[in-house]
């Protein structure tokens, strides 16, 4: 191919079909079974190793009362929850943390808040660790007396 050539091509003026010379031809692609699980793209959760380990949290931004059941699903297979409540209006977060309360009451969990409009959901069997700097310095690495 001539330099013009390969300049028309980079520049999407002509079809490069230069290219078609580094495949294989006995490469197959494989098959898609077209059965793959899409999620929303609201609700983020580990791979499949870590919930093998049981080490999972999911974080939900729910946009309206009907997104509160995926939070439920999440924590009733004992998975902590984050939830994001900064995009709902005022009401619809009252009732997702009134959901949440519920949730957590009916199965033996905990709520605590992270900041403003963020929640942190723990199933029973997850102990919270608290990492508040003020604890740690009485007897931290740093203290001189």
């Amino acid at each position: 191919m001539g330099s013009v050539r390969k300049a028309s091509a980079w520049l999407g003026l002509v079809d490069d079909n230069d290219d078609e010379r580094y495949y294989d031809d006995d490469y197959s692609e494989g098959t898609d079974s077209g059965d793959a699980w899409v999620t929303d793209p609201r609700v983020k959760v580990a791979s499949d190793t870590a919930e093998e380990k049981g080490r999972r949290i999911g974080t939900v931004t729910p946009d309206s009362f009907r997104d509160a059941r995926v939070i439920g699903e999440l924590f009733r297979e004992g998975v902590p929850v984050i939830m994001n409540l900064t995009a709902m209006e005022a009401a619809d977060a009252k009732r997702v943390v009134d959901f949440a309360a519920g949730l957590i009451f009916g199965l033996r969990g905990s709520i605590e808040r992270v900041s403003t409009r963020v929640f942190l959901l723990t199933p029973a069997h997850t102990e919270i660790v608290n990492g508040d700097p003020a604890a740690h310095r009485a007897d931290g690495f740093f203290n001189q007396s």
